[in-house]
């Protein structure tokens, strides 16, 4: 990571979507590896929830998210595969947001290191919509680790350089 100690740590509300149509509060693994992540880096967490496989109501509990004003980020885990339950891309598309390609790009690049080509499987992606960040991570505790430790611990940290994330904050709703 490039920390600059001259700048100031800026903490963000982040929240946090697991989706399956399986797991439960108790065995929400990677939404447990992720919120303690969060939690760790010194944001807060300010919403956590569990989501099925339902394209529509990942939509609208995501937009009730981005309408949130305690809401600035939203991490979920879950949903991105090839399979015909995995609806978590298709739900971000539907909140009119812009994507963020390099997410998706850098992920894949990261996981590759670990599961080598089935990477490919991924469709981890990124949006901006209305003034705030999703990031869709897939569901397996590896796959939640590499995406938080190899990108967002890094972007959503205000003191990261050359640049990141929290810095363009208040500047996403522009025209």
């Amino acid at each position: 990571m490039a920390i600059d100690p001259e700048r100031t740590f800026k903490p963000i509300n982040i929240a946090l979507l697991t989706v399956s149509d399986t797991r439960t509060a108790e065995n929400d693994t990677s939404g447990d590896i992720l919120a303690q992540r969060i939690t760790d880096a010194g944001h807060t967490l300010v919403r956590r929830a569990i989501e099925r496989d339902d394209a529509g109501r990942i939509a609208d509990l995501l937009n009730q998210w981005i309408d949130d004003p305690e809401v600035d980020a939203v991490v979920s885990t879950g949903g991105t595969g090839l399979t015909g339950r995995d609806v978590t891309p298709e739900a971000l598309g539907r909140l009119g947001g812009r994507e963020i390609p390099g997410f998706g790009e850098l992920f894949r690049w990261l996981s590759y290191k670990t599961i080598g080509t089935s990477t490919v499987q991924s469709r981890a992606m990124a949006v901006v919509a209305r003034g705030t960040y999703l990031f869709a991570l897939p569901g397996s505790n590896g796959a939640v680790k590499d995406g938080w430790d190899g990108i967002l611990a890094e972007q959503l940290d205000s003191r990261n350089r050359p640049c990141n994330f929290v810095e363009l904050m208040p500047r996403l709703l522009e025209v």
